[in-house]
């Protein structure tokens, strides 16, 4: 069995055809089962729907965000076994995409209506931090994922006991952001400095608040 080798037009083609998927269409998943099937669907009042809808909104435009990041690096990567990382990574996360947008339309509200600029942007800095080195792609991916999962662990917190199905998926993908991050140190990701770690607050920060009502 021959393996191919991509050229780099192949791999832009290639990230073009994903971008489009992620924002136009049904990215390639996984096909693991949505968690929230099989959650009782408990009646929620208007305010915790609202809210719920919001932060799920959050939630798969940072999933936008996330793809853009992985292919960027994926992009830019120079070992093979670092690529093949971010290229499954990026499966994986497109399976909390999927949930998310489903969850989002089941709570009568949209997807974020800057999900292109969330993936240009995240496109732009994936491809930058795999220019500078694959042990600081790797460290950026393990941040990222880290300040992911404080941001889910809010939103557990703020989420209504009653909406099981999107407390199911966030749960799950707290699960599968805290193995990449793993996986991303393992395979050499170094820790960032200080100053890298608070821009990248802050460009979270402008995301989030912008994706709660756009």
């Amino acid at each position: 069995m021959t393996c191919r080798n991509y050229s780099a037009v192949d791999r832009m083609l290639i990230n073009m055809d994903i971008g489009l998927r992620t924002l136009l269409g049904r990215p390639p998943v996984t096909e693991r089962p949505n968690p929230a099937d099989g959650c009782r669907e408990d009646l929620l009042d208007e305010r915790e729907r609202r809210l719920s809808g919001r932060l799920m909104r959050i939630n798969h435009a940072g999933e936008v965000s996330a793809q853009g990041l992985y292919q960027g690096q994926a992009l830019t990567a120079s070992l093979p076994e670092v690529r093949e990382k971010m290229e499954r990574a990026a499966l994986e996360e497109n399976d909390h995409l999927v949930w998310c947008e489903q969850r989002t339309k089941e709570l009568g509200t949209h997807t974020s209506l800057l999900n292109p600029v969330w993936y240009l942007g995240s496109l732009a800095i994936g491809a930058a931090a795999g220019i500078a080195g694959d042990k600081w792609s790797l460290g950026f991916v393990a941040e990222t994922e880290h300040q992911v999962i404080r941001h889910l662990d809010e939103h557990l917190q703020r989420i209504s006991a009653r909406d099981e199905k999107s407390r199911a998926i966030l749960k799950q993908m707290k699960k599968d952001e805290g193995r990449h991050a793993t996986v991303a140190l393992n395979a050499g990701g170094a820790e960032l400095p200080f100053p890298v770690k608070k821009l990248m607050k802050v460009m979270s920060k402008t995301m989030t608040r912008t994706a709660y009502w756009v």
